[in-house]
Protein backbone atom coordinates (compact mmCIF):
# COMPACT_ATOMS: atom_id res chain seq x y z
CA UNK A 1 0.00 0.00 0.00
CA UNK A 2 1.37 3.66 -0.96
CA UNK A 3 2.28 5.81 1.80
CA UNK A 4 2.44 9.20 1.56
CA UNK A 5 4.99 11.24 4.21
CA UNK A 6 6.70 14.72 3.89
CA UNK A 7 6.48 14.79 0.49
CA UNK A 8 7.43 11.20 -0.09
CA UNK A 9 5.05 8.00 -1.33
CA UNK A 10 6.73 4.65 -1.23
CA UNK A 11 5.84 1.85 -0.20
CA UNK A 12 7.61 -0.32 2.76
CA UNK A 13 6.53 -3.76 3.78
CA UNK A 14 8.84 -6.36 5.69
CA UNK A 15 11.34 -6.48 8.67
CA UNK A 16 15.08 -6.58 8.42
CA UNK A 17 18.03 -5.62 6.30
CA UNK A 18 16.19 -2.46 4.42
CA UNK A 19 16.46 -3.16 0.20
CA UNK A 20 15.54 -0.25 -1.61
CA UNK A 21 14.14 -0.77 -4.36
CA UNK A 22 13.75 2.11 -7.68
CA UNK A 23 11.67 1.57 -10.34
CA UNK A 24 12.71 2.69 -14.30
CA UNK A 25 11.42 5.66 -16.56
CA UNK A 26 8.20 3.90 -17.15
CA UNK A 27 8.09 1.76 -14.72
CA UNK A 28 4.93 1.40 -12.03
CA UNK A 29 5.99 0.67 -8.74
CA UNK A 30 3.65 -2.86 -9.42
CA UNK A 31 6.64 -3.73 -11.90
CA UNK A 32 8.65 -5.20 -8.64
CA UNK A 33 4.87 -7.31 -6.69
CA UNK A 34 6.71 -9.86 -7.24
CA UNK A 35 9.71 -9.50 -5.52
CA UNK A 36 8.02 -7.57 -3.00
CA UNK A 37 6.09 -10.55 -1.71
CA UNK A 38 8.88 -12.63 -1.79
CA UNK A 39 11.61 -10.54 0.56
CA UNK A 40 9.30 -8.79 2.77
CA UNK A 41 9.70 -12.14 4.67
CA UNK A 42 13.52 -11.41 5.36
CA UNK A 43 13.87 -7.82 4.56
CA UNK A 44 12.15 -4.63 4.60
CA UNK A 45 11.73 -3.57 1.41
CA UNK A 46 10.92 -0.33 0.34
CA UNK A 47 9.77 1.40 -3.26
CA UNK A 48 9.81 4.95 -3.15
CA UNK A 49 8.51 6.71 -6.19
CA UNK A 50 10.70 8.97 -7.65
CA UNK A 51 9.82 12.27 -8.63
CA UNK A 52 10.28 11.97 -12.34
CA UNK A 53 7.35 13.80 -13.16
CA UNK A 54 7.68 16.51 -10.66
CA UNK A 55 11.04 18.08 -10.44
CA UNK A 56 11.51 21.37 -12.38
CA UNK A 57 12.64 21.07 -16.09
CA UNK A 58 16.19 22.11 -15.21
CA UNK A 59 16.69 19.74 -12.80
CA UNK A 60 14.96 16.61 -14.03
CA UNK A 61 18.18 14.86 -14.68
CA UNK A 62 19.85 11.40 -13.39
CA UNK A 63 22.23 13.28 -10.64
CA UNK A 64 18.60 14.88 -9.43
CA UNK A 65 16.92 11.76 -8.69
CA UNK A 66 20.29 10.41 -6.63
CA UNK A 67 20.05 13.67 -4.61
CA UNK A 68 16.46 13.23 -3.79
CA UNK A 69 16.95 9.22 -3.10
CA UNK A 70 19.81 10.38 -0.78
CA UNK A 71 16.83 12.91 0.86
CA UNK A 72 14.27 9.85 1.42
CA UNK A 73 16.93 7.78 2.90
CA UNK A 74 17.84 10.25 5.31
CA UNK A 75 13.81 11.56 6.05
CA UNK A 76 13.66 7.61 6.84
CA UNK A 77 16.44 7.47 8.39
CA UNK A 78 17.99 4.25 7.37
CA UNK A 79 21.41 3.90 8.14
CA UNK A 80 22.82 1.15 5.40
CA UNK A 81 20.55 -0.66 2.63
CA UNK A 82 21.31 -3.05 -0.25
CA UNK A 83 19.68 -1.38 -3.75
CA UNK A 84 18.11 -2.73 -6.61
CA UNK A 85 17.45 -0.86 -9.56
CA UNK A 86 15.83 -1.75 -12.96
CA UNK A 87 16.77 0.68 -15.94
CA UNK A 88 16.75 3.83 -14.66
CA UNK A 89 16.63 2.84 -11.54
CA UNK A 90 19.89 0.81 -11.90
CA UNK A 91 21.61 4.19 -13.28
CA UNK A 92 20.54 6.04 -9.81
CA UNK A 93 21.51 3.38 -7.60
CA UNK A 94 24.97 3.86 -9.03
CA UNK A 95 24.95 7.19 -8.64
CA UNK A 96 24.06 7.42 -5.57
CA UNK A 97 26.58 4.69 -4.83
CA UNK A 98 29.56 5.99 -5.97
CA UNK A 99 28.16 9.25 -3.84
CA UNK A 100 27.24 7.66 -0.65
CA UNK A 101 29.13 4.41 -0.03
CA UNK A 102 29.38 4.18 3.31
CA UNK A 103 25.58 3.67 3.34
CA UNK A 104 25.31 0.70 0.51
CA UNK A 105 25.82 -2.57 1.59
CA UNK A 106 25.14 -4.44 -1.49
CA UNK A 107 23.96 -3.02 -5.00
CA UNK A 108 21.70 -5.24 -7.72
CA UNK A 109 21.44 -4.42 -11.04
CA UNK A 110 19.20 -5.72 -13.65
CA UNK A 111 18.60 -3.83 -17.39
CA UNK A 112 20.68 -0.98 -15.90
CA UNK A 113 21.40 2.00 -17.73
CA UNK A 114 24.41 3.89 -16.94
CA UNK A 115 26.80 2.60 -19.74
CA UNK A 116 24.33 2.39 -22.97
CA UNK A 117 20.89 1.96 -23.61
CA UNK A 118 18.72 2.44 -26.59
CA UNK A 119 15.75 3.76 -25.61
CA UNK A 120 12.79 4.32 -28.22
CA UNK A 121 15.16 2.86 -30.75
CA UNK A 122 16.51 6.52 -30.67
CA UNK A 123 12.88 7.69 -32.49
CA UNK A 124 11.14 10.43 -30.88
CA UNK A 125 7.77 8.65 -29.24
CA UNK A 126 4.81 9.31 -31.82
CA UNK A 127 2.49 10.40 -29.28
CA UNK A 128 -1.06 9.73 -30.65
CA UNK A 129 -0.23 6.50 -32.07
CA UNK A 130 -1.30 3.87 -29.76
CA UNK A 131 -0.32 1.13 -32.28
CA UNK A 132 3.39 2.40 -32.19
CA UNK A 133 3.88 2.74 -28.41
CA UNK A 134 2.68 -0.73 -28.02
CA UNK A 135 5.31 -2.27 -30.41
CA UNK A 136 7.82 0.23 -28.71
CA UNK A 137 6.90 -1.63 -25.35
CA UNK A 138 6.38 -5.14 -26.00
CA UNK A 139 10.20 -5.11 -27.28
CA UNK A 140 10.93 -4.18 -23.86
CA UNK A 141 10.18 -8.20 -23.09
CA UNK A 142 11.43 -11.19 -24.77
CA UNK A 143 7.54 -12.06 -24.77
CA UNK A 144 5.21 -9.31 -25.87
CA UNK A 145 2.34 -10.70 -24.38
CA UNK A 146 4.25 -9.50 -21.08
CA UNK A 147 3.16 -5.98 -22.58
CA UNK A 148 -0.51 -5.54 -20.87
CA UNK A 149 -2.84 -3.18 -21.75
CA UNK A 150 -3.22 -2.33 -18.39
CA UNK A 151 0.88 -1.32 -19.18
CA UNK A 152 0.41 0.04 -22.60
CA UNK A 153 -2.31 2.86 -21.83
CA UNK A 154 -0.33 3.51 -18.73
CA UNK A 155 2.86 4.55 -21.19
CA UNK A 156 0.64 6.10 -23.35
CA UNK A 157 -1.18 8.08 -20.77
CA UNK A 158 1.93 9.09 -19.80
CA UNK A 159 3.47 9.79 -23.28
CA UNK A 160 0.58 11.85 -24.27
CA UNK A 161 0.66 13.99 -21.26
CA UNK A 162 3.18 17.10 -22.87
CA UNK A 163 4.31 17.86 -19.18
CA UNK A 164 5.54 14.18 -18.51
CA UNK A 165 7.01 13.38 -21.96
CA UNK A 166 9.29 17.05 -21.92
CA UNK A 167 10.72 15.51 -18.37
CA UNK A 168 10.60 11.73 -20.01
CA UNK A 169 13.05 13.04 -22.86
CA UNK A 170 15.31 15.07 -20.32
CA UNK A 171 15.86 12.22 -18.08
CA UNK A 172 16.50 10.06 -21.09
CA UNK A 173 19.37 12.53 -22.62
CA UNK A 174 20.71 12.77 -19.14
CA UNK A 175 20.89 9.14 -18.32
CA UNK A 176 22.55 8.89 -22.12
CA UNK A 177 25.21 11.66 -21.22
CA UNK A 178 25.80 10.98 -17.82
CA UNK A 179 28.12 7.67 -18.47
CA UNK A 180 29.09 5.64 -15.10
CA UNK A 181 31.85 3.96 -17.23
CA UNK A 182 35.15 6.10 -15.39
CA UNK A 183 32.96 5.52 -12.13
CA UNK A 184 32.48 2.20 -11.85
CA UNK A 185 35.69 0.52 -10.95
CA UNK A 186 35.65 2.33 -7.58
CA UNK A 187 32.84 0.85 -6.42
CA UNK A 188 33.93 -2.13 -4.14
CA UNK A 189 30.84 -3.67 -2.80
CA UNK A 190 28.94 -6.85 -3.61
CA UNK A 191 26.97 -6.31 -6.84
CA UNK A 192 24.68 -8.79 -8.60
CA UNK A 193 23.71 -7.98 -12.63
CA UNK A 194 20.88 -10.17 -13.18
CA UNK A 195 19.99 -9.88 -17.00
CA UNK A 196 17.85 -10.61 -19.93
CA UNK A 197 19.68 -12.19 -22.60
CA UNK A 198 17.31 -11.37 -25.08
CA UNK A 199 17.39 -7.49 -23.12
CA UNK A 200 17.20 -5.22 -26.28
CA UNK A 201 16.85 -1.92 -24.01
CA UNK A 202 20.34 -2.34 -22.57
CA UNK A 203 21.69 -5.64 -24.82
CA UNK A 204 23.85 -8.24 -22.91
CA UNK A 205 27.25 -7.10 -23.72
CA UNK A 206 26.06 -3.89 -21.62
CA UNK A 207 26.04 -6.45 -18.83
CA UNK A 208 29.30 -7.99 -19.78
CA UNK A 209 30.75 -4.44 -19.34
CA UNK A 210 29.33 -3.82 -16.03
CA UNK A 211 30.71 -6.81 -15.07
CA UNK A 212 34.22 -6.31 -16.22
CA UNK A 213 34.24 -2.58 -14.82
CA UNK A 214 32.25 -3.36 -11.47
CA UNK A 215 35.18 -5.63 -9.51
CA UNK A 216 33.69 -7.41 -7.10
CA UNK A 217 30.57 -8.48 -9.30
CA UNK A 218 28.31 -11.19 -10.61
CA UNK A 219 26.59 -11.70 -13.46
CA UNK A 220 23.71 -13.96 -13.63
CA UNK A 221 21.60 -14.46 -16.90
CA UNK A 222 18.10 -15.14 -17.54
CA UNK A 223 17.15 -16.83 -20.67
CA UNK A 224 13.83 -15.77 -22.98
CA UNK A 225 13.91 -12.91 -20.89
CA UNK A 226 14.14 -8.94 -22.24
CA UNK A 227 14.87 -5.76 -19.98
CA UNK A 228 12.75 -6.38 -17.05
CA UNK A 229 13.52 -9.64 -15.06
CA UNK A 230 11.77 -9.04 -12.18
CA UNK A 231 8.73 -9.12 -14.01
CA UNK A 232 8.91 -11.26 -17.11
CA UNK A 233 10.76 -14.19 -15.50
CA UNK A 234 10.03 -13.32 -11.48
CA UNK A 235 10.69 -16.61 -10.02
CA UNK A 236 13.91 -17.29 -11.52
CA UNK A 237 15.20 -13.42 -10.98
CA UNK A 238 14.26 -13.98 -7.35
CA UNK A 239 15.74 -17.73 -6.95
CA UNK A 240 19.00 -16.09 -8.30
CA UNK A 241 18.62 -12.58 -5.94
CA UNK A 242 17.71 -14.56 -2.66
CA UNK A 243 20.81 -17.06 -2.36
CA UNK A 244 22.82 -13.82 -3.11
CA UNK A 245 21.62 -11.63 -0.69
CA UNK A 246 21.91 -14.26 2.09
CA UNK A 247 25.29 -14.52 1.29
CA UNK A 248 26.10 -10.95 1.43
CA UNK A 249 23.18 -9.25 3.36
CA UNK A 250 22.07 -11.75 6.08
CA UNK A 251 25.21 -13.46 6.90
CA UNK A 252 26.04 -9.84 8.41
Amino acid sequence: MLQEESGHKYIEQGEGPVLLVLHGLFGALSNFQDVLDEFSKDYTVVIPMMPIYDLPLLKTNVKELAAYIDEFVLFKGYESMSLLGNSLGGHVSLVYTVAHPEKVDALILTGSSGLYENAFGGSFPRREDKVYIRKKVETTFYDPATATDELIQEVFDIINDRNKLIRVLAIAKSAIRHNMKDDLPSISIPTCLIWGKNDGVTPPEVAEEFHELIPNSELHWIDKCGHAPMMEHSAEFNAILSPWLKKHVLKK
